[in-house]
């Protein structure tokens, strides 16, 4: 199984990323053969950023990703523009992909609605760079959140519609999603998913966030008028502390509804803290050490970038001789 995902270098980690995404690539890193992960920095710069934020933002994510538990042994940790095997293949995937189905994709009619500057067109086309991050690598297994659903749907597709007109050369992948955490909502707002930009800082736990500040947030969660700890209509922000802590705790949220039925909502929450602040340490701390040292995250950025290049390359000819393009 060829396992492959990729993470914004976008702001500050926050719980749902951890839950949804680093936990699920830290177990998977000795399913993959091999595991691949990816640092999409080109897909930073489909929105407005800064050039050094940029830069230190890509040291925070592999420092984070690092403390979580990736061992650059066990899997291949790089920086998508490294591999510059990435842009071509998009290219070329871009004469297989339907204009109408990337003028149907939600994340690109969410954010440019968000947009008050220039809407770029590498906002558009991001999803065919996307596909192409996967299918360089013929990764059969995509580790995603929900929201990612659409985009693995159209990389099939754009698979599917290669191998009709070239010869079975592309794998069409399948998504996975965490049975539990593949959703976890802001503290303050329930409904809505918690993330970096656009949500409530009171409402976003941040992996790196000291544990007074976890504490604060989560006691202040938004719940509801009733006193029960259970899942159910109305109970929206209850139900994501649930999630929370079972996912901390590593206990089925059944047992969390058993345990917790008869207290009320203030001891609930300060057990979800204590739980939080417990998963989070060992990352955290983790990450002050490996943070500083610049060089060092540098050349493992580097060396796995040779690794992912051995892999793209042989991709990229095979898809540029069925179609054509270049010398034979």
């Amino acid at each position: 199984m060829k396992i492959f995902s990729g993470i914004q270098p976008t702001g500050k980690k926050h719980l749902g990323n951890y839950i949804g995404a680093i936990r699920q690539y830290v177990d998977l890193q000795g399913e993959g053969d091999p595991a691949i992960y990816c640092i999409v920095d080109l897909h930073a710069i489909t929105v407005p950023w800064d050039p050094t934020v940029l830069r230190r933002n890509v040291h925070d994510t592999a420092a984070i990703l690092v403390a979580a538990g990736l061992d650059p042994e066990r899997c291949v940790l790089f920086r998508q523009s490294d591999v510059r095997e990435h842009t071509e293949l998009a290219w070329l995937l871009s004469s297989m992909t339907a204009h109408g189905d990337l003028n149907r994709m939600h994340q690109f009619k969410e954010k440019s609605a968000k947009q008050r500057e220039l809407i770029s067109a590498g906002l558009f086309f991001y999803p065919v760079l996307m596909a192409a991050d996967v299918l360089a690598y013929k990764g059969d297994t995509v580790p995603v959140g929900e929201d990612q659903l659409q985009h693995v749907e159209l990389m099939r597709e754009i698979a599917r519609r290669f191998n009709e007109r070239f010869g079975e050369h592309l794998i069409e992948p399948e998504h996975r999603i965490p049975e539990v955490g593949a959703r976890i909502m802001d503290l303050q707002h329930p409904e809505n998913k918690m993330t970096t930009t656009g949500g409530s800082q009171q409402g976003t736990v941040f992996v790196l966030d000291e544990p007074d500040a976890i504490t604060k947030k989560i006691r202040s969660a938004v719940t509801d008028s009733g006193s029960e700890v259970r899942r159910g209509e109305g109970k929206e922000g209850i139900a994501n502390l649930i999630e929370i802590i079972s996912v901390a705790r590593g206990t089925p949220m059944e047992q969390i509804e058993s345990e917790f039925g008869g207290s009320g909502y203030g001891d609930f929450k300060s057990a979800v803290a204590e739980a939080v602040v417990d998963y989070l340490a060992p990352v955290r701390e983790r990450y002050e050490e490996l943070r500083p040292d610049e060089a060092a995250l540098e050349e493992m950025l580097g060396a796995g970038a040779e690794k992912a290049r051995e892999i793209a390359t042989e991709t990229l000819a095979e898809v540029r001789a069925a179609m054509g393009i270049g010398p034979r």
